[in-house]
């Protein structure tokens, strides 16, 4: 199973499944709710390697999603489109679209037992377009 992730906005970013790790998806609801909630949110938490350019291809786009985390709210740009495949058999699976989403929390990790690195990305949809968001599946050919 692969996972790729691309992010669109005024710096756009491609991860493809040698970058990705792991994505858990999740809808958030409030806890304390006895009936369904209107109060609906969705987040993403991404996890990846940092690879490092080698044999003169490029360095990954991860720097790209560091800055990402630093945009200010009273900037447009702090929201972006992203856009997850899983891939299994190079078949898509599953497609998240995630049209409003803005960084929660943003961490690299560098030590000696991970390489080069890895980075933990937490996004949310903005919640009030959260009609806009796609959870798709069934793509297999039949």
């Amino acid at each position: 199973m692969g996972l790729r992730l691309k992010i669109e906005g005024n710096e756009s970013v491609n991860l493809r499944e040698t970058s990705i790790t792991k994505i858990t998806f999740g809808a958030d609801i409030p806890h304390d709710s006895n009936a369904r909630s209107t109060d609906l949110g969705s987040t993403a938490l991404i996890e990846g390697k940092i690879l490092a350019a080698v044999d003169g291809e490029a360095a990954d786009d991860t720097s790209k999603i560091a800055r990402w985390a630093l945009v200010p709210a009273e900037n447009a740009d702090c929201y972006r489109r992203i856009t997850i495949d899983v891939v299994n058999a190079s078949q898509i699976v599953r497609q998240i679209s995630i049209p409003n989403a803005f960084v929660v929390d943003y961490e690299e990790d560098y030590t000696d037992e991970t390489g080069a690195g890895v980075f933990r990305l937490l996004v949310k949809q903005k919640k009030d377009k959260m009609t806009a968001l796609k959870f798709e599946g069934g793509f297999g050919g039949e």
